[in-house]
């Protein structure tokens, strides 16, 4: 990291969701309520193996990893959590002076971990980001799907940028830690990509911290050199490994979301005091856990949040977020929840 920015950026940091209050209803993080069967057994059973240090290589939790995504676990990474294999496709590919492009809303951390290796982020609306040129960047990055927007670039587009960004030697970084709650495709495994995975999100696992990274040659070797040794302790390696290998589980969550997730926007749809976001080309709808809705004015917000609050509930003030400045965020939950959150706002089905 670059000691400059580190002192100028000591004592800041990145506004994110999440209540830790037990007797919350949580709407502010979008993490699925739901974990999968044996999870808790799996953690258990790793006590034993804790005793030692665990593989470096971690070759059941690659395998998994590959499976998931569809890659060569060769490419895989092994990380704490989406977060680090962010910071290490940042670390190797940004250099003091350097300037990168990110999406704007969108994941605040992306500008954070430029700005710690001395780079200058450069914002651009999530919107225009597959039109500028990557050429005049150390590195590029998109959220796909989009936080918190919630939607996803149209596949052939993405595909297409990612070409443009390796004939301009400029590598790609893709956050997919949303991609699992859709069907669509990953761009793991494409050359001068490097895909930042989290099981934070799908799973219901925020402080597991398990996620893993995917690039392939040059560029995979350099995020393989910067990673830690034992970065992924056994716990969440025996259990991660079996989080994804539950298809199951994927497939119902997915389902639940993509029917809540419409719940949810025919709702708000059909309440005037609301306005929710829709994509336009060469963006579109996804299944992303989460809506972005527009209250109108910075007062509005605070009235909803207020609101929601006497009834025990917390939902994201996505005011934080770049360009936003009467936005709320809504994760997607189970159906009894919503029913209390769409009592609470008043908003009728």
């Amino acid at each position: 990291m670059d000691r400059e920015a580190v002192a100028r950026l000591a004592g800041t940091d990145v506004t994110h969701g999440s209540s830790d209050d037990p007797d919350v209803l949580d709407f502010s993080a979008n993490v699925n309520p739901e974990v999968p069967a044996g999870a808790r057994e799996a953690y258990a059973a790793a006590f034993d193996e804790s005793r030692t240090y665990p593989p470096e290589d971690y070759p059941e939790y690659r395998v998994a990893a590959a499976e998931y995504v569809d890659c060569d676990a060769a490419d895989v990474i092994p990380t704490a959590g989406g977060l680090a294999a962010i910071r290490l496709a940042v670390a190797v590919t940004v250099d003091p002076g350097d300037r990168a492009l990110v999406p704007a809303p969108s994941f605040g951390e992306y500008a954070r971990e430029i700005e710690l290796q001395g780079g200058e982020p450069v914002a651009v609306s999530h919107e225009g980001m597959l039109d500028r040129d990557p050429g005049e960047f150390a590195l590029a990055v998109v959220c796909n799907p989009n936080n918190p927007t919630g939607d996803a670039y149209e596949e052939d587009a993405l595909q297409a940028y990612a070409e443009r960004c390796r004939a301009a030697d400029t590598p790609l970084l893709v956050d997919e830690a949303f991609l699992g709650f859709t069907d669509r495709r990953s761009l793991a495994g494409t050359d001068g990509v490097v895909v930042a995975r989290s099981l934070t999100k799908l799973f219901g696992l925020p402080g597991l911290r398990a996620g893993f990274a995917v690039a392939t040659g040059d560029l995979r070797d350099r995020v393989e050199t910067a990673s830690l040794t034992w970065g992924l302790g056994w716990p969440a390696a025996a259990v991660g490994t079996h989080c994804l290998a539950r298809d199951e589980f994927v497939a119902a969550t997915r389902e639940r979301v993509a029917s809540e997730r419409e719940r949810l926007r025919a709702a708000f749809d059909s309440d005037s005091r609301f306005e929710v976001y829709r994509p336009t080309p060469p963006l579109e709808e996804s299944t992303a856990p989460f809506l972005l809705l527009d209250c109108g004015s910075a007062e509005r917000v605070e009235e909803v949040l207020a609101t929601a609050r006497e009834a025990g509930i917390a939902l994201r003030d996505a005011r934080s977020f770049r360009g936003l400045d009467s936005h709320v965020r809504v994760a997607v939950r189970r159906p009894g929840e919503h029913d209390r959150l769409l009592e609470a706002l008043d908003v009728r089905e």
